[in-house]
This record gives structure tokens, sequence and C-alpha cells, in this order.
């Protein structure tokens, strides 16, 4: 560690920068306030350009859970069943000694690939959750994990579209006149996107919400758009039929940067407003009222949420969407366009972080991880060990049920790395320490805005914590894998990342701007370029792709039925046994499982709810606060109605991921399935059919 970041842990007292190291598209600024060595307040950096020092309920009390009492402190070692939450303390070298003679034999016996990492974004911190991990991992030759858990299908139908994960960049939204939130509840989700529409809306933009919840981000809109569950691409191609049919395409623009766009044309002839109202539930008049109005703006932004892709066809969702720009020619407009995600204009040295030359066998098996809980009853290859770190997967998997008994399995070996003893930590048989993102070095950027940042520590360690850097470094030395690239230091992983010329965004970001500014801008240069160069087979945008076609694809955006659920042409019936929708998506004080386990962000969030129409409560005798039974045949839910016509009939939600926790709340996710999406291997959460019955007293 250098000297000078020492003198900032040893600091008492003062105020220094940070960056928010949770999954959120914002990547805020933030200050730290300490006081007699111990942070007592986290404010936004009011230099940020883009976050300007706000900053969310969440983060404004992290410090309730960097110091929580629960918070792990050292290595522990289980001495009870998986599950019981017994260990007993041990010290970091018989840790570290009984992983690496466990991984050991196991490798001897079954194969390193019956050794699996599972990991997500629980810190965002690029050299721990896709550096030294990696590393370790591709020396040790284990199975490969697809961390599709989040956002594959609609990265997968945005860039059969648009060829980049890269979209309209968050400044010039502001310049929109008609702002469409599809699909996110950017209110809880992404805040500063919230500002900048905010600043259009008063400049005389109007906000449209598409969802099928009413949630924040729909009451806070000029006009909310409620449809069926899964039934996005149905929409848009309503939208499509009405703006080809009224002349409200940009001709010029559709030759110059499209290609496919006469085959749309004769396509979306099927898509009558009619008819689409029957699949959607929007009525005929909203479906023409709001093409028109995003046909007539001068410059129309489409905020893609993560809603949307979470379904059985939830890539070709997010690729009918992407294909609305085009036909307006919003484009060429500042302010207009779309984005999903931004994330591809700071990719890094991915080679130099993660150094897959250290994997004897690159076509080692992958697992994907939103079917962790089959994989686990996998016989005929077993799963004999796992690592898991920044991922609680017995509450964030779906199918959670099978995922825990998979994880109650005796025979396998499970080593848990987290700040706390989690659900899954229980069932671990080693459990270690880890920092917090404010004790250690590591590197962020944005999967929305276009600034880089650096976190050094500005504290020490809690207890025995260790970062993963530090720990899979540890771990790699142990098995004796090769010396330099475990021994690597944060800033020397650093500059590798950064080091990539194939990508020239990063022209000018490097290390030494980063440790003097606290953030650095990517280099925008090419952006101005923007449609010259869009990375897809024809340069150009694929309102036809080939590539799709090739994959056994449409390719052209079409409307498939959900596997599991219902829209107006395909309704439930009488002999349905599970005729509800259900929908998890994040609540407002969590994010995942974060903060689902402190006690502050609890009582913030009050308790599990079941959003349900008055129409279907009826019907079952379900009254306002009535405990409720959810279930399928995958598992049951326990929760408190709540009355309103927040969704459309034959539609439940229930918000955030609560952990099971002393009282027994059981977890959203054992009602959910493991089937993957139509594109990318992602997951389908919101595919999910249920019955709701009131709890017998």
């Amino acid at each position: 560690m250098r000297k000078e970041r020492q003198a900032v842990i040893n600091e008492q007292n003062g105020i220094f920068p940070a960056v928010c190291p949770l999954d959120c598209p914002d990547t805020c600024g933030l200050l730290l306030h300490k006081k007699e060595g111990k942070i007592v307040k986290v404010t936004g950096n009011p230099d940020h350009p883009i976050t300007k020092g706000a900053i969310c309920n969440k983060v404004r009390n992290m410090t309730e859970r960097i110091y929580d009492e629960k918070r792990l402190k050292y290595p522990l070692r289980r001495t009870g069943l998986k599950g019981e939450g017994k260990f007993e303390r041990i010290s970091w070298e018989e840790a570290i000694s009984e992983i690496t003679e466990r991984f050991m034999a196991i490798s001897q016996k079954y194969g390193a690939e019956a050794i699996l990492p599972y990991s997500f974004y629980g810190n965002m911190g690029i050299l721990g959750v896709d550096g030294m991990d990696r590393r370790f991992f591709n020396a040790l030759g284990a199975s490969q994990l697809e961390q599709t858990i989040c956002n594959a299908a609609g990265t997968t139908g945005w860039k059969y579209t648009m060829g980049a994960n890269r979209g309209t960049v968050p400044e010039e939204t502001e310049h929109a006149d008609v702002i469409i939130v599809w699909g996110g509840n950017i209110i809880s989700t992404n805040m500063h996107q919230v500002v900048l529409a905010e600043k259009a809306r008063k400049a005389g933009a109007k906000v449209i919400v598409i969802d099928v919840h009413r949630n924040r981000t729909a009451q806070w809109a000029d006009w909310f758009v409620p449809l069926y569950p899964g039934t996005d691409a149905a929409l848009a191609l309503g939208m499509m039929n009405v703006l080809f049919e009224k002349g409200l395409v940009d001709e010029a623009f559709l030759q110059q940067y499209t290609v496919g766009h006469e085959e749309l044309r004769e396509h979306v002839k099927d898509y009558t407003p009619e008819r689409v109202s029957l699949i959607t539930g929007v009525s005929v008049e909203d479906i023409v009222k709001l093409a028109e109005t995003y046909g007539q703006a001068k410059a129309g932004y489409i905020h893609i949420g993560n809603g949307l892709q979470h379904h059985d066809n939830g890539g070709m969702n997010v690729r009918a969407v992407a294909c609305l720009p085009a036909l307006t020619g919003a484009w060429a407009k500042l302010g207009g366009g779309a984005s999903r995600s931004n994330g591809g204009y700071a990719s890094l040295n991915s080679d130099a972080l993660e150094r897959p030359d250290l994997r004897e066998n690159p076509d080692a098996r992958s697992i994907n991880m939103n079917q962790i809980g089959a994989a686990l009853h996998d016989e005929e290859q077993p799963i004999k060990g796992m690592f898991v770190y920044c991922s609680n997967p017995l509450v964030v998997a779906p199918d959670a049920k099978r995922v825990e008994q998979g994880f109650a399995r005796e025979d396998l070996f499970t080593v848990v790395h987290d700040l706390f003893m989690t659900d899954t930590a229980k069932y671990a048989d080693i459990v270690l320490p880890a920092t917090s993102n404010f004790e250690n070095t590591d590197l962020y950027s944005s999967p929305w805005h276009q600034y880089m940042h650096i976190q050094e520590p500005v504290i020490a360690p809690l207890g025995e914590a260790k970062s993963n850097v530090e720990l899979f470094s540890l771990l790699g030395q142990a098995m004796g894998f090769d010396e330099a690239a475990f021994r690597e230091t944060e800033l020397s992983m650093i500059e590798g990342a950064l080091n990539y010329p194939d990508n020239p965004y990063l022209n000018g970001v490097t290390l030494n701007k980063l440790k003097e500014q606290r953030f650095v801008k990517l280099d925008m240069s090419e952006y101005e370029q923007f449609l010259d160069h869009l990375p897809t087979p024809s340069g150009k945008i694929e309102l036809y792709s080939k590539v799709m076609l090739e994959a056994g694809l449409s390719p052209l955006p079409v409307y498939a039925p959900l596997h599991e659920g219902y829209d107006g042409e395909h309704p439930a019936g009488r002999e349905d046994k599970y005729p509800l929708m259900f929908l998890s998506p994040p609540n407002h004080n969590f994010l995942n499982s974060t903060f689902a386990n402190v006690e502050k962000h609890q009582k913030m969030e009050k308790q599990p709810m079941l959003h349900i129409h008055p129409r279907d409560a009826e019907h079952r005798g379900i009254e306002e606060g009535d405990q409720v039974v959810v279930y399928n045949d995958r598992g049951t839910y326990q929760l408190t109605a709540k009355l309103g016509e927040t969704m459309l009939p034959g539609t439940v939600i229930s918000q955030g991921l609560w952990w099971e926790g002393a009282d027994g709340r059981q977890r959203a996710n054992v009602l959910t399935p493991d089937r993957l999406s139509d594109m990318g291997r992602g997951a389908t959460f919101f595919s999910t059919t249920v019955q709701v019955i009131k709890q017998e007293v």
C-alpha cells in the first residue's frame, strides 16, 4: 500500500473522496466524513459532473452497513449442520490451508471442473470481480460461470440492433422533449436520470412511463401506460405500425443509417393497434396516442430498463424497443435516441485483468448461474466445490428451494466470502470476512455515465476482513500458481486494465489522472460519429438481422407469447392451476439482497407486501392487510396483501428480495423459474405464474 494511502487511513478526522460500489447505473461520487478514525457520514460529492452531490437513501445510510454489529470479522469453520449457522473461529492460515487442500483433493479425484465459482456484482469494483478472482479460477481450471442473471437478454437484443452496449449519453437527455421510461423504476434504481428528466420536463418535455406496475416512477410521470407482463415487443411493434401508417418515420434516416426498413414496414402491418390492444391491455386510443406523441417529438428519448428483459421473450422485447429510435431518426437529434446500458464505452483490457492464458483448457465447461439449482443436482458431472463471493444465491437465484437443497449437500465443499452471514453463508463450510469498498483499492466504471473512478482505502479493514484481490492473491500463491500474476498490486492491475488501445474511449484515462482527480471522463470524441461506426455486420442499425436468422431467431422483431404467462390473446382460463402472473421487481430501500439484513433499511421498507388488484382480491376473499400465501409447483411465499389498481388484473407484484432471517420469511425466488430467455441465456424471473390464497389463521 502506498504511504500516502496509509496516511489517509491513519488520519482520524477529515473528508475524503470515494465512489459508490453498488450495482447501480449512477456510480455516484461520494465524500466520506471521518471523525476519530471512523466514517460517521456519507454525502454526495458536489464536484462530480453527473451525480453532483445527490445520493440515494441506501448510500446515505451506508455507515449502518459498514459498522453493523453483525458484520463478519474473522474466518469461520462450520461446526453444525448446513443451514444451522453454527461456526467456530479459525485463523486465516487455517482457512487458506483448508481451502487449498480441499480444492486440490477435489481436482485430483474429480477434475478441477468439479469446482465452480459463483459471483456477481455485490461490489462493482473491477479488480475484485473481474480481476484477481478470474485469475485464480483460470489457473485452477475450474468450471466457468455464465454471469447472465441481470442483463444478458437485453444486452443481446440491443447488440443485434445496435452492435455494442452504447447509446445516448446521460447529459444529452435533458434536451429531449419526449422521454419514455420503458420497464424501469428509475426513481429507485437510477435517480440521476430522473434529475435530468426533470430538467427536460421543466423545459416542456413530457415524461411517459410504460410498465406493468404503477411504481414510484410511474406515479412521477406525466403519463403512465400499464401493460400485461412480457407484451412489450407487441406494444413496440404496434407503435411501429402507427408510425409507418401515419408517415411519422424519417425516410432519409432510414435510407442512410439502417438495413431492413422495407421488410420491417411490411412486417408490422400484422401488428394493428386493435390486435396489439388485445395482446397488451393498452387501449387502441392509447397505442395511437403513444406512437403519435413519440413520432412527432423533436427529440424522443427511450430509457430501457431491466424489467422487460426478465421474461421468456426478454431479448426480443428489448430488440423491438431498440428499433423505435431508428424509425423516427431520433438518433440524429440532440437528446434523442435510447440507452439500455452504456457500459460498452468503458470496455477495459480484460485479458490483462483476468489472464485467460493461465487456463490450460479454455473450453472448460460453463454453468449458467440462473440454473445453479439444477447444476448442484447433476450427478453425471457433479459440482463438489463452490466458492461464493459478491453474491447471495440462496436469495437472488431462481428456483430458490432447489438451490437451497443443492447447497445443503454434505458432499459439497463450499466457501463464502462476504461482509455478513448471508442465507448462503449459513450453508458454507468456510466463511471468510470481506472488506467494504471503503477499505481497499479498486477501479470503477459506470454502466450509465462516462466517468471512471478510483477508490483507495479510507479506513482500515474491520477485524480480519480481506478484499477479493488480497484473498485470491493468497489462494493463488498457496496453490503454487504463477508467481507474478498473484503478486501484482492493485495499482499495477489498474494500469494494465486501462492499457487498451482497441477502445479509443479510454484515451487519456490513466492511473495518474485517476489518482489526482479521483474520476476521469472517457474520451467521447468518437461519440460524435456514433452512427457512422456501428459495430454491426452491416455497419448500420439492423432492423433486419441476418445474424439472428443464422442463430435460428426471427431476423425482424416479433412478439412471442410467454412460455409461462398470459396476455390478452391467451388469457388465463378457469382450468389454469396458476392464473396470476407474479413479478418481484426491486424495492426502494434494498439493492437486490444488499441492505435486506440491515435493520434500518428493513424498518424503512417495513415488510414484504403483495400488490394485488381489487378484482383479483375479491375473487379470493382477500382484504387489505390480510396474510396471504402465493404458491406454485416450485414453492410458497407468505406475505401481506396490499390492494390497489396499480397494475392490470391478473398480475400480482412483490417488491424486494428479503432474506429469510430469524422471523422465518420465505424468499420470493422460490416461485421463479430457472428457464433461460430467448437470447443471451438470461434470467426469466418475471415469467412466473402463481395462485394466491388467504392464509388460514
